[in-house]
Parts: structure tokens; sequence; C-alpha cells
């Protein structure tokens, strides 16, 4: 396997976009490169602020969405699309990030074509294959289809070593996450936002009010969490806001109506709690750097969160993303209410939070992926101890 020359990025999410945008950019700086980048559309609106930040626009975008999709729906829209898109281009490598969708069609599409995968953050697991769903099958779908496995973290290149991937001729690197390259150059512009969404002025006007005033930071919209596990979360919030007045509750909502729904209904007209509209990156970012709590099953928060000293309530029973539960911060509370309610608590009654630390990154992933892109020696990523 030579080094690529002609890689193509493709993104359907916003973590994806989030997460391959360093590489994009470390991309276009390299002499002999020549990166293509195409979207499927999956989350557009999302995505298109993400990329206005990095000033990036793709090439292509499939434009793949449709109202009340299913997930077969999508998918079988997302293979024929990137098949075709393929046979348009013909890269040398198709560059994938993570788990979702457009990953594992994507992946199956340019296996089907010829056309070499690689994986970005490769190696999470759960070994439970419905959670998170369908996530944790879509990435070993897309494990066994890679040439090249970009491993966050040295754990999740044992992972990948002990399902006998090297056997088939595939190469794995540890590279560190991406997510922490975005999100310090992140950190640093949103300090200078003129002009803050109004959810985000208003916590920072809170958190200048007063020591005592607290932020608590909400995101939730897994999708095997809908139903009777996300009416627990929400109650679980609830009760948060209730026993604590003096916490200004942030809670940017996801479009899904499966979402929204449960929380307008059970969370809507508290005095304390703030539902808004999805934040664009960098203002989540601005938020996610003031909030003394996060209460979320979101993977990607997780994983920014730690290296901003901020805590982590996981909403979710299993976590593919191990590493920071050592140091403490992030804890797995799952969609219990009760649980969710002792651990905010616990975090708001605390006058110091964590001191910021990250397993996942120093800020150099992309750098190392595109040195494994390139073929050129690799000087892999440690987590400090």
């Amino acid at each position: 396997m030579s080094g690529y020359r002609r890689p193509l990025f493709l993104f359907g999410t916003r973590p994806e976009a989030i997460k391959l945008a360093p590489l994009i950019l470390e991309a276009r700086r390299r002499r002999g490169l020549e990166p293509l980048v195409a979207a499927t559309g999956q989350h557009r609106e999302m995505v298109a602020q993400v990329l206005a930040v990095f000033g990036l626009e793709p090439e292509r975008d499939l434009a793949l969405m449709r109202p009340d999709q299913t997930l077969p729906d999508l998918t079988a829209r997302a293979l024929l699309g990137v098949g075709g898109l393929l046979r348009e281009l013909r890269p040398d490598c198709l560059v994938v990030q993570g788990d979702t969708t457009t990953v594992m069609a994507g992946a199956l599409a340019a296996f089907y074509e010829g056309v070499d995968v690689v994986h970005v953050e490769a190696g999470l697991r759960t070994d439970n294959l419905r959670s998170p769903y369908p996530e944790e099958m879509n990435r070993r779908v897309v494990g066994q289809l890679a040439r090249l496995h970009l491993a966050p973290t040295p754990r999740a290149a044992r992972a990948l070593r002990s399902e006998g991937l090297e056997r088939t001729g595939a190469r794995i690197a540890t590279t560190g996450n991406s997510v922490i390259d975005a999100l310090l150059l992140a950190v640093e512009r949103a300090k200078s936002l003129a002009d803050p969404a109004p959810e985000v002025a208003e916590a920072r006007a809170w958190k200048t009010a007063g020591p005592a005033r607290k932020l608590v930071l909400v995101t939730g919209h897994r999708r095997e969490n809908f139903g009777p596990a996300f009416e627990e979360f929400c109650l679980g919030v609830r009760d948060i806001a209730d026993d604590h007045p003096d916490a200004l509750v942030l809670y940017p909502v996801h479009l899904n109506p499966n979402v929204q729904e449960p929380v307008r209904r059970l969370l809507a007209g508290r005095a304390n709690v703030r539902l808004a509209p999805v934040l664009d990156y960098l203002n989540f970012v601005a938020a996610l750097a003031l909030a003394d709590v996060v209460v979320t099953d979101s993977g990607g928060v997780q994983e920014e969160a730690p290296a901003l000293g901020v805590p982590v309530l996981v909403t979710r029973d299993t976590t593919e993303r191990p590493e920071a539960l050592a140091g403490g911060g992030v804890e797995l509370v799952g969609p219990d209410r009760a649980r969710i309610r002792e651990g905010a608590a616990r975090w708001l009654a605390r006058t110091e939070r964590p001191a910021p630390a990250s397993p996942y990154g120093d800020g150099r992933a992309a750098v190392r992926c595109l040195d494994a892109i390139q073929r050129l020696p690799v000087e892999e990523f440690a987590p400090p101890e």
C-alpha cells in the first residue's frame, strides 16, 4: 500500500465535519496532495456552520436527507450516492471519520469500487451492538473494510490489533483525536465572539453576576434513548433546575422530533431553563468553556469537555471512550433520573472543577493522520500519565 496522493474526505454530520476539518486544512498545506471534499448532506445546516469556521466548502453535496426517513432509506441512498461519486472522482482513498451511517455506507461503497478506506477515530468499542445504536455496528463494519486505521488512543489501537486486522494487510497508527485540534482553534476564536448567540450572552452574564451562579450545559439526542429512557433523562434535567435555582440550565435542543417533543413538554417554562436552537460550533464551544458541569449523551463532548476541565455526566449505560473515566471528571450515569440529579448536585457543590487534562489528543492529531496517509514515519500519540 503506497502513500495516498488524492484523498477524498467524506462527512455527513457536524461531529464528522469538526473532526475532519483539521485534516483537510493540513492536507491543503502539504505539497503533493490533492485533497477532495464531499458531504452527504445529513446535517447540512449544522455542517455549514462548522465549515464556515474553518473556511471550507465541499466540492460535492449529495443532499441525501429526506423527511421522516428510516435508517435503511438513508443507508441505501448513501451507498448509491457515494458509489457514484467515487466513480466520478476516482480518488485513491476515501477518508471517513467515526461511526455514522455516512461512514459505514461510504466505506462499503469504497470497498465495492476498489477504493482504499482510511478510518479516522478507529478502534472505539463498547462490545454491545445495541449501545450505541447503530454506531457500534457501523464502526465495526468499517473496521473490517479499512486499509488504514487512525486510532485516537493507545487503547483504541490495542482493540484493533486484538481483532487481527493487521493480518489482512491493514495498517494501524495511533494519532490522537483531531477533535482536540479543532477545539483548541475554536476556543481562541470563541473568546473573541463579538456577537454571540443570545443564550450564550445570557450565560456569560449569568456567570459574572456572582460566584454562586452556575451553568449546566445539556445535550441529548441518542437514538437508543428515545422513548421512556429519554423522558427519564429530561426529568433528571428538570430536577437539576428545580434543585439549583442559582444554576442556569442551557439545553441546545436537537432538531429531531423525537427529541423536541419530550424536551418541550417536560422542560419548557421553567425560570432557569433555556431551551435554545442548536448552537453553531463556536457558540457551543463558548458555552462549554463557561459550564460548571455538562449532562450529555454525546461522544464528542466526552472528548472536548475534559480538555477544558469541565466535568461530564454521560447519560448512557456504556461508553466507547473510557479513557477519561479513570480521571474522575467523566461519569457514566445512564438515562437515570436519580443518578443525573445526584451527579449534578455533587459537581455543583464543588468550588473547583477538574484541571484540564485530555487523554484524547495534544492538538497534533491532524499532522499524524496526514503523515500516515502519506506513509511517512508517524510519531505515535501517547497521552500523559
